[in-house]
């Protein structure tokens, strides 16, 4: 074998060491396949909803703040899961797709076992239509793969994928190993899933975000969970806690990267409370500010994302008892309520503009279903887009097989991606907003 090195991938693929570190994946070829769009009817629609996806399995993009569409606008990827009815069993494999919009059709591009109900498989594009990112699990360690559609050559690199650049130059994240360990879903399945893996208590110096150059495959740690938990002004309620990343994201120039830190208390090892944190970071790991406001610990906010612009961080806070869509400048200075009227919540995101943003809210009803909400925050008025039936788990069980709306714009801010089961499985389903956001 000329002493060439040689590992299986968790799918079973043949993966062969093309360079120290990187690893050439023997994917199998795919095949596109029909998949005729559907619109989706129903009373009351305030814009045309179209279901883009077959209607034969359960499909999930990668997170409200991560653009499916393909940098031209021409395609879309998705995560076919293999199931919906449990959790994510180490092993399984999930499949990438690709959603050509213009032909109508899917082709499965990629198979992997590093998946999970939240993320999927954590797509990402390039910065052409060219790459598709995911990961994979490679001698027993989740890493990034990027599958050059143009070629069909397929590599594994050094570190973890949870965020590309948007020039393409790196892969970050907190190993997808250890996701596991604040919330399941976002990352890579454990194979004891009563016992994933931890961190020992206190803020690791030797862990946290990586960073993996995709044109030289060298890995670094970028920032550490000690350098970023100093910048807590606070000490924990109560001593021996553990300190874990979470989201880890670029802002669309490249010049700033969105950090999520989390502290579990001791004795809340399933991550009841996890204190989420917010941080913004050059893409150095220097120059770490916090992005807050109101109390330290225990604070009741939102999920935080950078605004289209770039510029800004939006989440939602709780603003005397009521959920308001709140804005912050990237290096944490600037805050403001963009509506005192608006009542926010679920996963907002806010177009260039400012003037306009999009969320989901949950309904109780059986079944379960989810409204996409269109908020003007110019005009202070709120529109209900559509309301489309979902999966929602039982009070008091395992949250992970939710099925949340996390509407995503977009490139031109003119339609929008949402997650639902119109007929039980779950579909992505495209919102045409062009005669809403004018």
């Amino acid at each position: 074998m000329n002493r060439r090195e040689f590992a299986r991938t968790s799918a079973g693929l043949l993966a062969t060491l093309a360079a120290p570190g990187v690893w050439a994946v023997d994917a199998p070829e795919g095949r596109k396949r029909k998949c005729p769009f559907r619109p989706f009817r129903a009373n009351d629609l305030a814009a045309p909803i179209t279901v883009v996806t077959p209607p034969d399995g359960n499909y999930v993009f990668t997170y409200f703040n991560v653009c499916p569409w393909s940098p031209s606008g021409r395609y879309l990827f998705a995560t076919r899961l293999p199931y919906q009815n449990h959790n994510a069993v180490y092993g399984d494999v999930a499949e990438a797709c690709v959603i050509d919009l213009q032909e109508q059709t899917i082709e499965t591009v990629y198979k992997t076992r590093c998946w999970g109900f939240q993320t999927g498989a954590n797509l990402h594009w390039g910065a052409t239509d060219d790459h598709l990112y995911t990961n994979d699990i490679i001698a027993d360690t989740a890493v990034c793969v990027r599958v050059d559609l143009r070629t069909r050559q397929t590599r594994a690199f050094a570190g973890p994928g949870y965020d590309i650049a948007p020039d393409e130059s790196c892969a970050i994240g907190f190993p997808l190993e250890l996701m596991d360990a604040t919330q399941k879903g976002y990352g890579a399945p454990s194979k004891d899933p009563a016992h994933p893996r931890r961190l020992p208590p206190g803020a690791a110096r030797d862990e946290g975000i990586w960073r993996t150059d995709l044109k030289t495959n060298e890995k670094r740690l970028l920032v550490s969970l000690a350098a970023v938990a100093t910048h807590v002004k606070e000490p924990p309620p109560r001593p021996g806690g553990t300190w874990y990343f979470w989201h880890a994201k670029h802002n669309r120039q490249g010049t700033r990267i969105l950090q999520v830190l989390r502290h579990v208390l001791p004795g809340d090892e399933g991550g009841r409370e996890r204190n989420p944190m917010v941080f913004t970071y050059a893409p150095d790991g220097g120059d770490i500010r916090p992005i807050h406001h109101g109390p330290v610990w225990r604070q009741r906010g939102g999920h935080p994302a950078w605004h289209c612009d770039g510029r800004h961080v939006t989440r939602n806070m709780d603003i005397a008892g009521k959920s308001r869509l709140c804005q912050w400048n990237s290096d944490g200075s600037g805050f403001r309520v963009l509506s005192e009227k608006l009542v926010s919540g679920g996963h907002p995101a806010v177009e260039p503009r400012g003037r306009f943003a999009i969320t989901d809210q949950l309904h109780n009803d059986k079944p379960a279903t989810v409204t996409l909400r269109l908020l003007d925050l110019a005009a202070h008025t709120e529109l209900a887009v559509c309301r489309v039936p979902t999966i929602r788990v039982a009070k008091g069980t395992d949250a992970t097989l939710r099925l949340d709306g996390h509407p995503v714009w977009s490139r031109d801010c003119r339609q929008c991606c949402l997650q639902a089961a119109p007929d039980g499985n779950r579909q992505l389903l495209i919102a045409d907003l062009s005669r809403l956001v004018i």
